[in-house]
């Protein structure tokens, strides 16, 4: 090809969207990556299509997102597995329920349509989970993917429309229009997209962000066992504590029949080896929640590290420090979700192009404000 245009640093689901993006967009993209394409945090993601309300920014970007993949899901290959399962948050207590409501009238104003379930409706929906919970909120749009072939699926739109992959580059360095791999050799292109995860920091020095080791479980085939991606509504303390470590109850059911199940938090793990106590906290909460689960067959087990900001939204845009570099990362565990809209953004900030929605609240130089 010509010299490219921009090259995307990351085959992950985000550099993936990106580099689809901008390939749509007539860049010539290059994207290279040290391993193979769905790696990294992407291979590690339960592959949630969600709309989040911790702040107006987040919700913005992952509604944005999760309609870029409902447009998309007819052209998705079967191997992405894209399946409108929806979502339930699982209400334990009438504290939860009081969440529930006000989730459901968050949502409802900004034009997601959601139900309120009261247990015996709860009950109907997912028949295993457990007695004496209060109830619930089923999000119908919401859905769920398996990330590496979405991934895939992305670079390859991105190809058919001129842009190449380069597997097997490890990058050592990044910046002023130059992308230095680890033999000594030189790539070079006007933008450089910054899309490495948990390992961007390491490229572009200075980035708010920490690495957050997750584990999954899934299990042998059970179709219908699980019907709804259900997650206990005490997740949303756990996904945005800056606490060392923590736990919440997250089941997905899979296109394949099997269950996959999250999940876990920690800070400051730096070995991807499974740690065998959290994963035994994970699995109880998950039983908590699901008594019949523990009689269910786990087929694997894996780890992986997500790139977390202090606020927990991405950084999406130019570096300040070095204009030639367009960041795309610190998506934290919503990077699957919100990869399209990450996309569309960066081929904007790399065209001129008006955003589809505000750009600004995902800027690199924001202040940071932890989030609640």
């Amino acid at each position: 090809m010509a010299a490219p245009d921009v090259i995307v640093v990351g085959a992950g689901i985000v550099g993936a969207a990106c580099a689809e993006a901008c390939a749509r967009r007539g860049l010539r993209a290059l994207v290279v990556d040290a391993a193979g394409v769905g790696g990294g945090a992407t291979a590690a993601g339960m592959g949630h299509i969600v709309v989040m309300d911790d702040s107006e920014a987040q919700f913005a970007l992952t509604r944005y997102s999760q309609e870029l993949w409902q447009s998309l899901a007819p052209e998705l290959p079967p191997e992405a597995e894209y399946t409108p399962s929806g979502t339930i948050w699982v209400a334990a207590d009438e504290e939860e329920m009081a969440e529930v409501r006000r989730k459901h009238a968050y949502y409802g104003a900004r034009g997601v349509a959601t139900e309120m379930l009261d247990a015996r409706q709860l009950a109907d929906a997912e028949p295993h989970l457990r007695a004496g919970l209060a109830g619930g909120l089923r999000v119908p749009g919401d859905a769920v993917l398996y990330p590496p072939c979405a991934a895939l699926a992305l670079l390859q739109r991105a190809q058919a429309r001129g842009a190449e992959l380069r597997l097997g580059a490890g990058v050592a360095a990044i910046g002023g229009g130059r992308v230095r791999l680890a033999d000594g050799s030189e790539l070079h292109a006007g933008s450089i997209v910054n899309a490495a995860g948990a390992a961007a920091a390491a490229l572009t020095p200075g980035l708010p962000i920490k690495p957050r080791k997750g584990h999954l479980v899934i299990t042998d085939r059970y179709p219908g066992w699980v019907r709804h991606q259900l997650v206990e509504l005490g997740y949303l303390k756990s996904a945005h504590s800056h606490g060392a470590e923590s736990v919440a109850f997250n089941a997905q059911p899979r296109a394949t029949g099997q269950i996959l199940i999250g999940s876990s938090r920690q800070f400051d793990a730096v070995d991807g080896a499974v740690d065998h106590a959290i994963l035994a906290r994970m699995l109880q909460q998950a039983e908590a929640y699901l008594p019949g689960l523990g009689r269910l067959a786990a087929i694997r087990t894996w780890t992986g590290f997500r790139a977390a900001t202090p606020d927990s939204l991405p950084l999406i845009g130019r570096w300040p420090r070095d204009a030639s570099v367009v960041l795309a990362t610190g998506h934290e565990g919503l990077g699957i979700t919100t990869s399209l809209g990450t996309g569309a953004l960066v081929a904007a900030a790399l065209t001129g192009e008006t955003p589809a929605i505000p750009a600004h609240p995902y800027r690199p130089e924001r202040p940071y404000a932890p989030a609640h």
